[in-house]
């Protein structure tokens, strides 16, 4: 900028060209289009791609004399001075309150030049306006985090009195009141802490709650879509009250703090059911605390939601209505399993079919379903609690996973005689699950007679919809995962973050599925106890999507993105 020049006494295409933003000719043409719109020329300039929103707001404020408002000031705003604005107004006057002292309040404005909303401001807050400059994409991220944050603390604050836990056992009805005002002074806070993380995880739809602790402070992480998330880091010194609280809900030993334990317990909030799993462990710098969040309302998920390709679709449907045989679904903890098997139930209820299952635990509660609950403590196992199953004359069953030779018999036994039996066993991918029937015991003859089909799955994030965004992958990234660049029709996508998704760029989960129908040939190859190469390259020729293949595809049509895939499954040598 010329030492003789004054932008505050200059026109804005004038402070962009003596700051070196534009030139002559851009700004004319920057003019010339403007006449077509009722825009002012800083956006059109910005539309047009001759500047960027920062160069627009510091021209802006140099002319004003005002400062510019950057991300760390607006995003880092407080609350408590945000919220003396009520969200409309804020968001109708793009404007928001960023800190306060005892006579100003210091408020970033898209248009300083709107007296009217400056005198509002100052009526509403009793407080002088300090006004800097925002431009109009960084206000609405502002915005919407910062509001989102008001709203939760607001939900927070007035649910927390709504919760009930009802504490330990299953059957048990003692319920412990967690609000602060039922509390000794000196466990309030505690009992607060508690009662905010069960409140976010539940808020946030996560599935697990980690309490960790470290040397000079505590995370507390919740898994939101698969992937953990820290949510507040609160001092060691709140380690211990942390776990005596929760050690008390899950009617546990406060005293043991060098052995693992296991407990329960169960929140009831307005509209939700949650059953809580508590694992305990010892570490180096104390007990460390794993919770998983089982919301048991209900179960609103279909064949069709869970993300099945078209022709995989019609193949699982087809299958599941057999009258009887092994349907067996694989992958690792989290993937998904029960959740399919659940919806296949969904699937095929009907007045006329007796259903049964048999599950450590029960996540989900299905209506005309009869769920049975094993308890391993007091001798209700799975192989005790089939074999009275069988008298219960079902003609579905679900086993909840095959842990052992002696379920595996009985399961083989039931869809041998007459019964459609559905189970999970865990197994990385469809061919291996085969082999891992035959590995825990069954014997070859007897898994090719009764397996109807074998399908192995992963949960992968959906790219969220509010933040999503086309770019071009580089052949770096597609040679990664093995993608043909000439299969690349256009742009790929991926999510920018926003307050939607926590600014991760996913919101939600889909499954990718790899499924074995049964052809003849590879149940020759299992009744010959072919390895599980052999069975992979049957079931290949067969028409088998491999789940990598499946992730690639979900790619291509925009809903999930290459790093996903890339977590998810593993590259086919």
């Amino acid at each position: 900028m010329s030492a003789d020049f004054n932008p505050q006494f200059s026109q804005l295409g004038a402070i962009l060209v003596n700051d070196g933003k534009i030139d002559e000719s851009n700004l004319n043409e920057g003019l010339a289009q403007q006449k077509n719109t009722t825009d002012k020329i800083g956006q059109t300039l910005i539309e047009m791609g001759f500047i960027n929103e920062d160069d627009f707001a510091s021209a802006y404020a140099l002319q004003l004399g005002y400062k510019k408002a950057d991300n760390f000031i607006l995003l880092e705003a407080d609350t408590n001075t945000a919220a003396l604005i009520p969200e409309d107004f804020a968001r109708s006057n793009r404007v928001i309150a960023v800190n306060k002292s005892d006579s100003t309040i210091l408020v970033a404005m898209e248009d300083p030049e709107d007296l009217v909303a400056i005198d509002s401001i100052k009526r509403l807050t009793n407080l002088n306006p300090e006004i800097i400059v925002s431009g109009p994409d960084l206000l609405k991220k502002a915005l919407n985090k910062v509001y989102s944050d008001i709203q939760k603390t607001a939900e927070v604050s007035k649910t927390i009195d709504s919760i009930t836990v009802i504490s330990g056992e299953e059957g048990s009805r003692e319920e412990v009141d967690l609000s602060p005002d039922k509390a000794s002074k000196e466990d309030a806070p505690i009992v607060k802490l508690v009662n905010l993380i069960l409140q976010e995880s539940i808020k946030e739809r996560a599935t697990d709650i980690h309490i960790e602790p470290m040397e000079k402070q505590v995370y507390v992480r919740i898994r939101i879509d698969g992937v953990l998330q820290t949510i507040m880091t609160p001092p060691v010194t709140s380690l211990s009250g942390l776990v005596t609280r929760i050690k008390i809900l899950s009617n546990l030993n406060i005293a043991e703090k060098r052995l693992p334990q296991d407990g329960r317990f169960s929140i009831k909030s307005p509209g939700k059911d949650i059953d809580v799993r508590v694992s305990i462990l010892p570490t180096i710098y104390g007990e460390k605390i794993v919770m998983r969040l089982l919301d048991k309302s209900g179960f609103d998920i279909n064949l069709t939601s869970l993300g099945f390709p078209k022709q995989n679709l019609g193949i699982f449907k087809k299958i599941i209505k057999q009258p009887y045989g092994l349907v067996v679904v694989s992958g690792p903890t989290g993937s998904g399993k029960s959740t399919s098997l659940y919806a296949a139930l969904k699937q095929i209820k009907s007045e006329g079919t007796n259903i049964t299952t048999v599950e450590d635990p029960v996540e989900y509660q299905l209506d005309g379903v009869n769920q049975v609950q094993v308890f391993e403590d007091i001798g209700l196992t799975f192989g005790s609690t089939l074999r009275s199953v069988l008298r219960q004359d079902p003609d579905v069953l679900l086993i909840g996973e095959i842990r052992d030779s002696e379920t595996a018999d009985i399961a083989v036994k039931f869809a041998l005689t007459g019964h459609l039996v559905f189970t999970t066993v865990h197994a990385n991918d469809a061919p291996g699950t085969i082999t891992r029937l035959l590995d825990i015991g069954i014997a070859p003859f007897l898994v090719g007679s009764c397996l109807n089909l074998v399908m192995a799955q992963r949960l992968v994030r959906r790219i969220c919809e509010n933040c999503k965004e086309g770019y071009t992958p580089t052949a770096e990234e597609l040679t990664l995962v093995g993608l043909d660049p000439g299969l690349v029709k256009g742009d790929l996508y991926r999510g920018k973050g926003c307050t939607e998704c926590r600014n991760t760029g996913y919101k939600g989960r889909l499954a990718i599925f790899e499924m074995i129908p049964m052809a003849r040939e590879i149940r020759k190859l299992v009744y010959e106890s072919a390895n599980e190469d052999d069975i992979r390259q049957s079931a290949l020729d067969h028409g088998m999507v491999t789940l990598r293949e499946a992730g690639l595809a979900r790619v291509l049509d925009g809903t999930i993105t290459i790093e996903e895939v890339i977590r998810s499954t593993v590259e086919e040598l």
